[in-house]
């Protein structure tokens, strides 16, 4: 009989996210390239070498809880799986899991809010804006929806709502978001 996953467990959120890898031709599993990826970010990693680097020096850690049949990857493996992910479906997986973990810490307030990414701007496209909800006591990002500007804000923020748990939340937004029809679907959801 398997194990069922523990409450926050990574594997009980991702393991149907498909693997793009070819069956049979890979060393790691792909919940393996995941929580090291994700524990890499979470420990403030800002690219792939990085992430690699932060494993490899964790080998022992991530040996009490992860397979790990191949070892570490090396920072390519991560960006080419990384890139072949389907990232629609990768993002509902973390939304979930960064959702019962929210809950797990008793997540108060979620703070929305709008910003730029500085350095984002290429010579094709403009530079990367994101409305985000940001649980502040746990200090987690519940989820992000990109828009085309500053001014787009009002038409992201109900969409981002609807992929929160509102429930028993206090949810601030700064004067763009101060709209009857937020208001609603944030009272509709069980947030205050």
């Amino acid at each position: 009989m398997a194990a069922t996953p523990r409450a926050g467990s990574i594997n009980k959120h991702f393991r149907r996210l498909r693997d793009p890898r070819v069956v049979g031709r890979s060393r790691h599993l792909l919940v393996d390239i995941v929580v090291m990826a994700l524990c890499g970010v979470i420990a403030d990693c800002d690219d792939w070498p990085d992430i690699a680097q932060f494993a490899r020096k964790r080998q022992g850690w991530f040996r009490r809880f992860l397979k790990r049949p191949g070892g570490v990857p090396c920072h390519d493996t991560f960006e080419r799986v990384f890139a072949a992910l389907d990232p629609r479906a990768f993002a509902r997986c973390c939304r979930a899991w960064l959702h019962e973990a929210a809950n797990l810490l008793g997540v108060g307030h979620s703070a929305i809010d709008g910003k730029t990414l500085r350095g984002s701007a290429g010579s094709a496209l403009g530079p990367l804006h994101l409305v985000s909800a940001w649980a502040t006591e746990a200090r987690v990002t519940l989820g992000q929806v990109a828009v085309d500007g500053k001014s787009n804000e009002i038409t992201a923020i109900p969409k981002l709502l609807e992929v929160l748990d509102l429930a028993g939340a206090l949810v601030t937004i700064d004067a763009i978001g101060c709209q009857k029809a937020i208001a609603q679907k944030v009272v509709a959801g069980g947030g205050d």
